[in-house]
């Protein structure tokens, strides 16, 4: 089986490629990322080499180059998680995020569709999305699988569109596909954009900590690990033309999060107890800020048998360890050197 994965050198799809080329000798995984800034071949420095996976450089966007990948490779599955991600980003630059996630994903879909000419036995296109397609909660509340969509920033619109173009190619073409959407995720080799490994470096080098509004925005977390085992059952188990959603069972509000983090950074760097707290400053709120993300996450539970393996406090532990252990690494992307890690390996 030919499978092709977009956006395997970025932080979530360096772990589910990971997981897939070690799991399963049998597939030959493809892995297609265009090397954005959060694009880290050093993520997948340990498997490079091995004979069932392969890196691809390339854009999802540029329809010409799409469609010949198909004509030469003919992928018998897509796993689809090349994305821009990030909400601040998307407020300033909201085209770049319809240019990636929806132009693009339609160009992956309709290279699908013409490679297969509407024979789909055995194949499939998964769609990995976010929960914040669903906008936001009360007080209380989950996000389900059938709760409307309402997205809030150009980043969740964009999520929601292309989600809708995955099902419109389902029920107009008959082409198979899984959608999932997933909470907040954390773990190993995140780019520090996001809070955790941006709070953490800022910690290591006794920067603030900026805590949007309030610091009383409520997100569930999922640690990463979790999520590529969950996507993997999906992939393998999960019904064709089903959304299943993935949340880690761990709500938490930003400022409680914070402080916790600056606990274990000072237990972890023998500092003086609440010293990384003093850290912290409250900033002005960006637009559009959603309260509070929950997902319910009891229908791949009871279909699949997914649960997640750790507590929040317990991932958070094993992602801190994991960045004090590799200063290397968060030099490495908060320098810009690990742009240099394609060249260097790749160029001939």
């Amino acid at each position: 089986m030919k499978i092709l994965i977009t956006g395997g050198a970025g932080f979530i799809g360096s772990h589910v490629v990971r997981l897939f080329v070690e799991k399963y000798s049998s597939y030959h995984m493809f892995n297609l990322d265009a090397l954005t800034y959060a694009g880290n071949l050093e993520n997948l420095k340990d498997i490079e080499n091995n004979p069932n996976y392969t890196f691809i450089k390339g854009d999802i966007t540029n329809e010409t180059f799409i469609n010949e990948l198909f004509n030469k490779h003919k992928f018998d599955s897509i796993i689809h998680l090349a994305a821009e991600s990030h909400v601040d980003r998307s407020i300033k630059d909201p085209l770049a995020f319809v240019k990636t996630n929806v132009i693009g994903t339609m160009i992956l879909l309709n290279a699908f569709k013409n490679t297969w000419k509407d024979n789909f036995e055995n194949k499939l296109v998964y769609h990995i999305s976010t929960d914040e397609v669903y906008g936001s909660l009360g007080q209380t509340g989950l996000f389900t699988e059938t709760t409307p969509y309402d997205p809030n920033s150009p980043y969740s619109a964009s999520k929601a569109s292309s989600d809708h173009f995955v099902r419109a190619y389902g029920e107009t073409y008959g082409m198979p596909y899984v959608i999932t959407n997933c909470s907040n995720n954390y773990g190993q080799n995140q780019f520090p954009e996001k809070l955790i490994p941006l709070f953490v470096n800022n910690i290591i080098n006794n920067k603030p900590l900026p805590v949007y509004g309030d610091g009383n925005y409520t997100r569930d977390w999922l640690y990463v690990k979790d999520h590529a085992v969950a996507i993997d059952l999906v992939f393998h188990e999960g019904k064709n033309n089903e959304t299943y959603n993935i949340g880690g069972f761990n709500e938490w509000k930003n400022i409680d999060l914070v402080k916790l983090l600056c606990q274990q950074m000072d237990e972890k760097l023998n500092r003086e107890k609440g010293s990384s707290e003093k850290l912290i400053i409250y900033v002005k709120d960006r637009p559009g800020h959603d309260l509070r993300y929950a997902i319910d996450a009891s229908k791949i539970n009871k279909e699949l048998g997914w649960k997640p393996s750790v507590t929040f406090e317990e991932g958070l532990n094993k992602t801190i360890d994991w960045y004090l252990n590799n200063k290397a690494w968060l030099h490495n992307v908060t320098s810009g050197a690990y742009q240099l890690y394609y060249q260097k390996q790749y160029s001939n």
